[in-house]
Order: structure tokens, then C-alpha cells, then sequence
């Protein structure tokens, strides 16, 4: 059984159809271990909340989508963070954001966490973090972060690094300089084009390619939106049509499913190319329906399908 811990922050969702809750890691997680039954995959969450019933709530409803929680802190001072979604007519969506002092941010202000203690006893063969998991902790815990990194990299763990990027965390001089530390220590990349483009200022898919080779990173993505997905296999690169669906209902978690997609056949060692087809068919579903993470009835044909192609 592979075993793939993520790290990050979840919050509290507000939305026109009321409290329910998201973030990219969390998202990616969730979709994860509904993709691969629990069985092939044995997936962790890491993060920090509160003490408070929202907390609590957060907590049983991960614990009933099967995530392994032992890592997650509870802190008796800070709630979880909150964001609104709105969602425009062609399904895009704006977010306004509540967390300058979430429970999340604080995971590192102890001298030694659950996560390095795990991660120290090799209890996880991967650790999954995003761009957003960076920029939420201050600089000193960013550095305990890639230290961690490091450690879990040279006893034999592998890092998956998802470029999500929000300008409004951090100044896009500081994501460079964070951004080209960790991919330097990355064995999988999930790179969205327009993140990559925001952070360097680019617009070119072959300034994006150079970095990754230039980096020595074995494998990455190219996430396109509805576009064709490239997948860099070291020197090896290849296209994988997106699927076309209507109606387009909400593409907030787009990224994050296609992620869960590939994950759960790349860990099981299928090809690049056949983890990209199902990154593209979990992304496909999801954005047909509204919310960051969408009922398990709305998507259990392809659980089924899934966990028979593993």
C-alpha cells in the first residue's frame, strides 16, 4: 500500500448553498481516497484547527471520507479560516478570503510536530504540499518546512509539489524565491500554465518546460485548464486532450480533481499519459457540478471505474 500524506489548510466554504468546506490540498485529498477506495492508498491530511464546533464538524466529516486525521492539531486559540465563493454565469469563479489568523498558519509554532515526528519515522512514503500550503507560514516555518522536506527526501520519501498560487498571500518576488526552492526539491510538479506565468511573468509554455528540465524534477504536469495537459517525463513530453463537458458549472476545484485523477493511477505506476486521462476525467466531472468537492453519488460510476483500473 502507497502511503501519501497532504499538507496544507482547510477552511470553512460559504457559499449561496450555505457551510461546507475546501482548500486545494484538502480537495485533492478528499477526491483521492474516494478515487482509490482506501485500499491501494492509504491517505493523510496535516493541518491545524481550533478547538471550536466548526472544528469538530471539519474533523468527523474528513474522518468519514475514510483520510487517516493523527497528524492534524488542535489549537484552543484559532479557528479554522473561511472563504466565500461566487460564481459567475460561465462558471468562474471569485473568492474573498478570511484567514489572516487561521489555525493552519500556526501548525509549525511548536518545537517538534506530529508531522516531522511521522515523517522522521518514515511512516509516509510521499508528502503532498502546494504553493498555498507555502505561503500561509511565516518565513521561519517555511524553512522548518523545506528542512522537513529535505530530511523525508533523503531517508527515501518523494515530495509532490502543486504550483497553486495566490497573489494575494504573498509579494510575487517572494513566491519566486520560495517557489524555486522547493521545486528544486520536487520529484512529482503539478504546475498550472496561468500560476506558472503569474509567478515568473511569462507566457510561454516552453520557458515552463526549460525550468522543470533545468531543475532535474523526474516528472511534471502542465495543467492547461480545458486545454491539452503536458506531462514531462524527464526529456520525454507528451499531450493529453482535456475532455469537453456542458454545462460548465463551477471551476473551483478543477485543478485539485485532476490532481486526485492522476495521483491515483501515478501511485498505483501507471504511465504519465494514462494519469493525465484521468486527471482530465475527474476534472471533467467535477466542474459540472457547484462546489469545491462535489457528493459522492455524483461521481461513484467512476470510483468504480477507478478502483478497477488499479
Amino acid at each position: 500500500m502507497k502511503r501519501i500524506l497532504f499538507f496544507g489548510e482547510a477552511m470553512l466554504e460559504q457559499s449561496a448553498r450555505g457551510i461546507s468546506f475546501g482548500g486545494d490540498t484538502l480537495n485533492t485529498a478528499i477526491y483521492l481516497a474516494r478515487l482509490t477506495g482506501r485500499e491501494n492508498v492509504k491517505v493523510g491530511y496535516a493541518t491545524a484547527l481550533g478547538t471550536d464546533d466548526d472544528s469538530d464538524s471539519l474533523l468527523y466529516q474528513w474522518q468519514q471520507e475514510g483520510l487517516d486525521l493523527s497528524l492534524v492539531r488542535r489549537l484552543a486559540d484559532k479557528l479554522p479560516g473561511r472563504y466565500r465563493i461566487n460564481t459567475s454565469a460561465d462558471g468562474e469563479r471569485h473568492f474573498q478570503y478570511w484567514r489572516d489568523d487561521s489555525a493552519a498558519r500556526f501548525y509549525f509554532n511548536i518545537d517538534s510536530t506530529p508531522m516531522e515526528q511521522a515523517l522522521a519515522h518514515k511512516q509516509w512514503d510521499f508528502l503532498y504540499v502546494s504553493g498555498i500550503s507555502l505561503a500561509i507560514l511565516p518565513d521561519a516555518h517555511k524553512e522548518r518546512l523545506l528542512e522537513l522536506i529535505s530530511s523525508f527526501r533523503q531517508a527515501g520519501g518523494k515530495l509532490i509539489f502543486d504550483n497553486n498560487y495566490r497573489p494575494q498571500l504573498w509579494q510575487q518576488s517572494q513566491a519566486c524565491l520560495w517557489y524555486a526552492r522547493i521545486m528544486a526539491q520536487t520529484d512529482l510538479a503539478l504546475l498550472t500554465d496561468e500560476d506558472e506565468f503569474a509567478i515568473y511573468g511569462e507566457q510561454q509554455l516552453a520557458q515552463i518546460i526549460s525550468r522543470c528540465m533545468a531543475l532535474k524534477i523526474p516528472e511534471a504536469v502542465i495543467k492547461r485548464g480545458g486545454s491539452k495537459a503536458l506531462v514531462l517525463d524527464k526529456s520525454d513530453l507528451c499531450e493529453v486532450p482535456a475532455q469537453r463537458v456542458e454545462p460548465v458549472v463551477d471551476t473551483s476545484a478543477a485543478g485539485d480533481a485532476f490532481a486526485a485523477g492522476f495521483l491515483s493511477l501515478w501511485l498505483q505506476n501507471a504511465s504519465g499519459q494514462q494519469a493525465a486521462k484521468a486527471g482530465h476525467k475527474l476534472a471533467a466531472r467535477v466542474i459540472q457540478y457547484p462546489g469545491a468537492i462535489i457528493a459522492p453519488e455524483q461521481m461513484s460510476d467512476l470510483t468504480q471505474l477507478f478502483i478497477a483500473e488499479h
